[in-house]
């Protein structure tokens, strides 16, 4: 079985610290800025995310949700 690159590389893409992800929060998932999704639903560890950009439903680790600031979206502009 192969490796994903993450494992390969010892990637950490899970949140240092603790937030609370609710359905109707902005997100992405790792430390880059985008893409932002819009969580759907959450349930247990998981997250239904839908890209703000194309519509495209994922299921994401909770853990690596990061609510999107203010200041991410006014830069962003």
């Amino acid at each position: 079985m192969l490796s994903s690159y993450s494992d390969v590389f010892a990637i950490e893409h899970d949140r240092q610290h603790h937030e609370i992800i609710e359905p109707g929060d902005l997100v992405r998932t790792g430390v880059n800025l985008f893409p932002h999704f819009r969580v759907v639903a959450v349930h247990g560890d998981k997250a239904w995310v839908r890209n703000v950009a194309n519509g495209a439903d994922s299921l994401a680790l909770v853990s690596r949700c990061r609510k999107v600031s203010d200041q991410a979206l006014m830069a962003a502009e």
